[in-house]
């Protein structure tokens, strides 16, 4: 892989500093999560070596590929996630991304209630309603929420949605402030055990727009790693 990991993390952190002044933000609230999809992983243990401390990979298996052999990281799945793979990696993410059903809400809250433990999760939302895309719709996640709030075993901590691919990243700007309200909204419920702490929006192609319309953490893949193969 020829690619400048460092340069390109430099980039990002760059945009991330400018999206954030111009947003009258923090940018050290904004936390890039590194998607290591396809990417080797003697690649993954050079971008933890430039800095970067959180890891997002799409696919389980992959995950537990990589996951003995890059140290000094969390791991967080942002992927679909089906219920017979969360026995897989109750034990190596810290975040899940994409809680996008009541039946995957209660397989996790089963596994980490039989180890003693609770699994940080944000709600995976379809706002542009999708059919292609995971994820809850806008009018069913308060009643989503206050359900997933019940269980013990995770512990929604906000939201996370993928915007459409377009040419112009700023068409997806209203889906990105849809979802911001949505968490807004959520936190004013104060459900006990809900921290709209995150929302998980944008990626290498709209990360700039996400951030300005309040992304906590973005999922960067190509803009660091280079294109896929």
């Amino acid at each position: 892989m020829d690619v400048n990991l460092s340069l390109n993390i430099n980039h990002v952190l760059g945009d991330i500093r400018q999206a954030a002044a111009r947003s009258g933000r923090d940018a050290a609230e904004i936390g890039i999560v590194a998607v290591t999809k396809t990417v080797p992983a003697e690649n993954v243990r050079e971008a933890v070596s430039a800095g970067l401390r959180i890891l997002g990979e799409n696919r389980v298996q992959e995950l537990i590929a990589k996951y003995p052999l890059v140290e000094g990281a969390e791991w967080h799945l942002i992927g679909h996630l089906q219920r017979n793979k969360v026995k897989y990696i109750t034990d190596k993410v810290s975040l899940i991304h994409s809680l996008d059903s009541a039946a995957l809400a209660e397989e996790i809250d089963r596994r980490m209630n039989s180890m003693g433990r609770i699994m940080d999760v944000l709600v995976q939302v379809n706002i542009a309603e999708d059919p292609k895309k995971h994820g809850i719709k806008a009018n069913q996640v308060i009643d989503f929420v206050e359900a997933a709030a019940q269980l013990q075993g995770i512990r929604i901590k906000g939201l996370m949605t993928i915007g459409p691919y377009v040419s112009d990243p700023g068409e997806i700007r209203p889906v990105f402030r849809e979802l911001r309200k949505l968490a807004e909204n959520v936190k004013k419920m104060d459900l006990p055990g809900v921290d709209m702490r995150h929302l998980s929006m944008g990626m290498s192609n709209d990360y700039i727009v996400a951030i300005e319309e309040g992304a906590t953490l973005v999922r960067i893949g190509s803009a660091i790693f280079g294109t896929r193969k």
